[in-house]
Parts: C-alpha cells; sequence; structure tokens
C-alpha cells in the first residue's frame, strides 16, 4: 500500500509536544524496533521521526520489512525484537493480521508489543484479531503526529520492558493476560469501568474502589466537565452516572481530583489512585486497600494500567463506532440498523400489548425540494421531537430519510394518538409547516420472531397504508404477507417463463359488419406455464406492470404482431391487420416510437397494417407525451385506436387531438344494448365516431340481437365469441382460409 500525499511529513514532523520526559541519556544499549511497511518512504520518515528517541535509557535500533512474509523471518531470526510496527494491508488485505498471528500462534511470542498502523482510515481489524492477539495500539497513519508516534513507541517499549520484568512472577503475569482478555470482551463504557475494578480487586484485594471520567460525551445530557462515577465495588449502584460529589467522603474526592488534575498516580498506605490515558480519554481509580501495596503489586498493577489505558481509549472508539452505525447523525435517535435490533428485543418482550409502527411524513421530497434540505432537517428534528409526547415508554428510531419507527403500549401506539400528533404545524426555522404522514402497525400478537421479519411486515402495512384512498394507516395480518409472497413468486415465474419463450401471442378475429368478412385480428397476450396451465391476463399483465418487465415483454409482443402480419402477407391475406395493446410504461421509454417504427422496417412490413391501441388512462398520466408520440406514429402509417372508450376519465379537448383512427366500444356497453333504454352510451359512442369520421368496433360481442342492433346503429366493425374466440396463430390461419 503507497502512503497517500498526507501520511508522511505532515504526520511525523509535527512537532505538537514537549518531549522532555521520554527522552534520556543513552548507554549504548538498545531496543530493537522492527518496521514493517511496504511503502519504502513510510520507513525512512518513522525512522527520521524517532531517530533522536532515547527510550529509558536506551536508543532504538531499527530492522526493515517490506512485505509481511520477510517480517515474519525476521522475527524467526532476531529474537531480540521488542517493538513491531506494522503495516495491516501489505501484499494481502490481511498481509499484517497473518504477521500478528505468525507472532503469537506460531512463534508463541508474547512479549512482543505490536502496534497496528494503515493508511486507509476505514479498515479496521476485526474485534477478534485485537482481544486474541494483544495487539498494543491500532491507528491510522493520518492520526500518527510526532508526538502520538513516539509516545505510542514509548507506551510500547516500556509496557516490553515491564512484561519482561515480572516475567518470573508467572501468577502475576497470567492475571494481567486474564483481566486484558476478559476486558477486551466489554465495549460499554459502564461495563468496562466495572470490569476493571474487577480484576483490580483479584491483583490488588482491594475492598471497595470507583472509577471516576468526566461524564460530558459518555453520560447522555452532561454538558459539563464535572467528574462522575463510571462503574464501583464495594459502594452503591445508585452512584452511577453520578457527580463524584455525591460519594459523600471529601478525602476520596480530593485524592481522586488531585490525580486527574496532576496527572499521576497518588499510593497510600491503605488507599490507591491509578491515573489512566490514551488518546486523549483520561480516568482515574481509586482502591481502597486492606494493606499496603508491594513493589511487585504496584508493578502489576501499572503493567495493567497500560492495558487497561488502551483498553479505555478502545472502549471509546468502540462506542464511537457503534454510534456511527446505530445511532442516525441527525436526531441522534436510533437508525435502521438499531430499530432492527429493538425489533428483536420487542419479540422477546413479555408484555401482550406492544405494538411497533412506522411512521412516512407524506411529501417530505416536496419541502427539501422546495425549501431546501436545511429546513427539510429542521423539520425533522420537529417532528422527532413531537414524537416524544407519546411518553416516556416508547422508544423511536429513524429508519429512512422521512421515516420514524416507534414501538410502545397499545394506548400509545395506536391511529388515534399517531395522527393526533400531526394535527399542529411543525415549526421548521421561521416556516410553519402542516404535514401530514401514513402508518404501518404491527401489534405483538401478529408480529414475527425476528427484527427484520418484523420490520418487513410493518414496512407491508405502511405500502398499503400509502396506496390507501380510506385510510392512512393499516395494521399488518398475516395474509397481506402471504399475497406479497405469492406476488413475488408469480413475477419471478412470469420473468422464467418469458426467458423461455412460454409466452404467446393469441388472436381474436374482427369483421366488418358491410361485408361480414375478416379486416383484421387483436393480439391478446397468454401465458402458458410450464405445466401447461394458463394464467389468466388480468393476472399476469399487472404483475407485469407493477415488476417493469411490462416494457420487454411489450417490444416483444410488437415484433410477434409484426411477423404475423408477414405471415398474413405471404398467405395473401394482406388486407388483414393486427392490433397491439399498448401500456403506460412503454409510453414513458424515450425511444418508444422509434422502437414501433423500427419493428415494422425489420419485418418488412407496411406500417399501416399494425393498429397500437391505447386506453384512456394513458392520456391521465402525460397526455401531451402520448399525444406527440401518436402523432410521429401516426405520420409513418401506424394506425391509431382508443379501446374501452368511455369507460375513463379522459377529457373531450385531449380526444380531439389524437390522431385517431378507431373508436372502441367497450363490451361494458354491449352486454345490455338489446335491452330497452340500455343502449344509449354505445349508441352515443357510435354516433361521436361518425361526427370525427372514425371507424368504430364495437367487442364483446355474444347475441345476434346485439349484432342487429350495431348494424342498425351504423356500427362498422366488430368482434366478440359470437363470430370467433381468441386463438393460436396457426388457428387463425385456418380461420381465415374457412372464412374467406
Amino acid at each position: 500500500m503507497q502512503a497517500s500525499e498526507n501520511t508522511n511529513d505532515d504526520f511525523l514532523f509535527i512537532d505538537d509536544s514537549d518531549e522532555d520526559e521520554i527522552l534520556h541519556d543513552g548507554n549504548g544499549e538498545t531496543w530493537k524496533v522492527l518496521i514493517v511497511d511496504d511503502d519504502p518512504e513510510i520507513h525512512s520518515v518513522t525512522q527520521l521521526a524517532l531517530s533522536d528517541l532515547i527510550v529509558l535509557g536506551k536508543h532504538l535500533e531499527y530492522i526493515h520489512a517490506y512485505s509481511g512474509r520477510d517480517a515474519c523471518q525476521l522475527i524467526e531470526d532476531h529474537d531480540d525484537i521488542v517493538l513491531v510496527l506494522l503495516d495491516v494491508v501489505m501484499e494481502t488485505d490481511d498481509a499484517g493480521l497473518n504477521v500478528v498471528k505468525h507472532i503469537r500462534e506460531t512463534l508463541s511470542r508474547q512479549d512482543i508489543r505490536i502496534v497496528l498502523r494503515t493508511g486507509q482510515p476505514g479498515y479496521a481489524p476485526e474485534e477478534s484479531v485485537i482481544k486474541d492477539y494483544d495487539i498494543n495500539d491500532y491507528k491510522t497513519k493520518t492520526e500518527l503526529t510526532r508526538r502520538k508516534l513516539v509516545t505510542t513507541v514509548y507506551a510500547a517499549i516500556r509496557s516490553y520492558q515491564q512484561i519482561h520484568s515480572v516475567n518470573q512472577n508467572r501468577i502475576g503475569l497470567e492475571k494481567i493476560l486474564a483481566a486484558a482478555a476478559e476486558l477486551l470482551e466489554l465495549h460499554s463504557i459502564h461495563e468496562y469501568a466495572e470490569g476493571v475494578l474487577t480484576q483490580l480487586k483479584q491483583l490488588s484485594e482491594s475492598h471497595g474502589s470507583v472509577f471516576c471520567a468526566r461524564g460530558q460525551g459518555i453520560i447522555e445530557g452532561t454538558d459539563d466537565l464535572s467528574l462522575h462515577i463510571l462503574g464501583q465495588l464495594g459502594h452503591s449502584d445508585e452512584l452511577i452516572e453520578q457527580k463524584l460529589s455525591c460519594i459523600g467522603r471529601t478525602v476520596i474526592q480530593d485524592r481522586i481530583t488531585s490525580s486527574f488534575t496532576q496527572k499521576k498516580n497518588d499510593y497510600g498506605d491503605d488507599y490507591a489512585v491509578l491515573y489512566l490515558t490514551s488518546g486523549g480519554y483520561r480516568a482515574v481509580i481509586y482502591l481502597d486497600l486492606a494493606q499496603v501495596l508491594t513493589d511487585i503489586e504496584i508493578q502489576l498493577i501499572e503493567v495493567f494500567l497500560t492495558n487497561v489505558s488502551i483498553g479505555y481509549e478502545n472502549v471509546h472508539l468502540f462506542q464511537k463506532l457503534r454510534n456511527a452505525a446505530y445511532r442516525d447523525w441527525l436526531t441522534e435517535l436510533p437508525n435502521r440498523l438499531e430499530f432492527v435490533n429493538l425489533l428483536d428485543k420487542f419479540s422477546d418482550r413479555e408484555e401482550s400489548d406492544l405494538v411497533a409502527a412506522l411512521i412516512d411524513l407524506n411529501h417530505f421530497s416536496d419541502i427539501n425540494d422546495g425549501l431546501g434540505q436545511d429546513l427539510g432537517n429542521k423539520l425533522l428534528l420537529a417532528v422527532t421531537e413531537r414524537l416524544k409526547e407519546l411518553g416516556g415508554n416508547c422508544q423511536f428510531a429513524r429508519v429512512g430519510a422521512d421515516v420514524f419507527g416507534v414501538i410502545g403500549p397499545a394506548d400509545c401506539v395506536n391511529p388515534e394518538r399517531l395522527i393526533s400528533l400531526f394535527h399542529r404545524s411543525f415549526t421548521a426555522g421561521e416556516h410553519r409547516l402542516p404535514v401530514t404522514a401514513s402508518f404501518g402497525l404491527c401489534s405483538k400478537s401478529s408480529a414475527g420472531s425476528q427484527g427484520v421479519q418484523i420490520l418487513n411486515q410493518i414496512n407491508i402495512a405502511l405500502n398499503l397504508a400509502k396506496k390507501s384512498n380510506h385510510e392512512n394507516f393499516v395494521y399488518y395480518k398475516q395474509e397481506m404477507e402471504d399475497e406479497t409472497l405469492w406476488r413475488l413468486g408469480m413475477i419471478r415465474q412470469l420473468r422464467t417463463d418469458f426467458a423461455d419463450d412460454r409466452l404467446e401471442l393469441w388472436y381474436q378475429p374482427q369483421l366488418s359488419l358491410v361485408t361480414s368478412k375478416v379486416i383484421g385480428a387483436e393480439a391478446l397476450l397468454r401465458w402458458r406455464t410450464a405445466e401447461g396451465k394458463f394464467i389468466s391476463p388480468a393476472v399476469f399483465i399487472p404483475l407485469a406492470e407493477y415488476s417493469g418487465l411490462i416494457v420487454e415483454i411489450g417490444d416483444w409482443v410488437i415484433n410477434q404482431a409484426c411477423k404475423q402480419i408477414k405471415v398474413l402477407e405471404q398467405q395473401n391475406f394482406d388486407h388483414v391487420g393486427i392490433s397491439v395493446n399498448v401500456s403506460i410504461p412503454q409510453f414513458k421509454r424515450e425511444n418508444f416510437v422509434d422502437s414501433i417504427i423500427q419493428a415494422t422496417i425489420n419485418h418488412d412490413v407496411k406500417p399501416s397494417k399494425l393498429e397500437l391501441e391505447i386506453t384512456e388512462n394513458i392520456l391521465m398520466d402525460e397526455p401531451q407525451v402520448v399525444i406527440d408520440a401518436l402523432v410521429k406514429l401516426k405520420a409513418e402509417g401506424i394506425s391509431i385506436a382508443l379501446d374501452d372508450f368511455g369507460t375513463g376519465y379522459s377529457s373531450m379537448s385531449y380526444l380531439q387531438k389524437l390522431p385517431l383512427d378507431r373508436l372502441k366500444v367497450d363490451r361494458a356497453f354491449i352486454t345490455d344494448i338489446a335491452e330497452p333504454g340500455q343502449s344509449l352510451i354505445a349508441d352515443t359512442i357510435i354516433n361521436l365516431g361518425k361526427q370525427m369520421n372514425l371507424k368504430v368496433i364495437a367487442e364483446g360481442i355474444e347475441e345476434e340481437a346485439q349484432e342487429a342492433h350495431l348494424i342498425a346503429q351504423g356500427c362498422d366493425e366488430v368482434q366478440g365469441f359470437f363470430y370467433a374466440k381468441p386463438m393460436p396463430a396457426d388457428e387463425f390461419l385456418q380461420f381465415l382460409r374457412d372464412n374467406q
């Protein structure tokens, strides 16, 4: 890994503190330090930054390795290496970690100190690596100013010397290592504090202790620099998160404050005050002792404190990582990941009246786009505060950009309470904004057993609420998920069968009422599964539109229709045209018009023999886009029919603008056309078509009486079961031969 521009002189030559405390006259002896990095420049600047450093009376002697493989060999060859400054990513992403494993497992060298370094801030070793392989420190290269590098090296070498010096006391060393391993399992600051006190009790036989640090940034709501109690043994649990002054013993308070201020340990006959610092994180431990500590006990404790200090910094870093991973940066509420964890606990709780809900702000993107993201953020903060009115028994989260989660008792989390939160406008900056929301809810009795599953269930309910025209809330029910799974399964099967060419075009003949001859056919899509079962178009067409597959299917249908037109021409039925239905998603494609025209060219058919049927609903979406597209198609000679006329809500002004060739009377107006007083709409459409010089075709003819009425009204063309049902292509050709 090559060092970036800002990882060399910029971070190693900033002289940011006085280092007299760690520089002493050398005596000719050295500490051997192995620098492992695949960037030669890192070796140079590291050695230069440490060139005048003397640690505990010894200079540093440097050994260099430029790969993990070389490092392993050098460590085997030199049994007096005390410190390894180790790059994490070299010839492989885990080369550095493999060196760590080689040191600890293969060579069983537990005394060598290891400082991991990386030039990639986003890369961090797994917690298990830090725990299992006794990593002394872990830093990104951009963190290492000269002072921090010097301090890190000094701390590591001092740790080595102390471990080495107490190695003869095997029992004490084993206690230290065991304690450090146990502490690395604790990632909460409070757990870590009490874990440290528990381990110190074994090392010092203390009968009372407290762990103190500044509460700011640790204890929620604390904004001063007072010392707070983070852990205790032998006192009262009520002291946790309280100010140090609450301990009630002035002498203890004074000793702790003095140690924190003077930044040093303080040992007395019946007490010890231990000062911790690492990476800017400071704390003080107070021990009530039964007897005076021996020199070896002090030495063991101070070795232990070296690890404790680094562990305390790591706990803070883990806490920051957890906040970054599980907290929303804006509202400071739990985020989606943490909400899933809360839902896991929700499913395990014994209370039966709990409800989990999602709250989706309606049209929030309009506020962001119209008033700006800053104001949108202020609105989200205002909503966060308003949600808290539900009560302290509720848990809240920000699950998405404008979606909040809440878990609480049913008397708090219910549609009435949730809707009431949005009766009042929200204050965001200088604006008062009325906001509405949609709600998906799931009671504990209907919830699944896992958080991810429950979130999916609530989301299903929320999506249904957003689509509902009646209520803005929906409670989850099992059949909703069953329907969703069925839909997904059907879409998956449709994709597979379409790819396997199992879709077919069938054709329903269209006849002239004047000549009784076939003048065309409507192409109708059919889906025959691998088992030979037909799926109704009323089922799979909406699924194709929902999944977006309708666009690909639509292209296929156009090309199949053109192929059929060509076959008809070759069979001397060149007077027969084919009508094809077109969907809204097809119109939204930029190249829709070109794709239709290109299909007629590719198959060498007359454009006038291809007719596109559109419905009134298509006009409701983007009418001008549709009109412009149809005008271009009409200019190429392609016919246009308006299907299901009278069933939609299109404006008559748009109807006049459409370049139509035919109006199609829907079967709904044909069914009872022969009954007295039931033909008004059909008669009106037929008359309108005549007035606009359009051909009129009626569909759904099943009886002779219906045909007779249409002839009397001057309808031009018909189709329906009275004449022929939809049929495969080969049967349609035979039908044409039989009815010439």
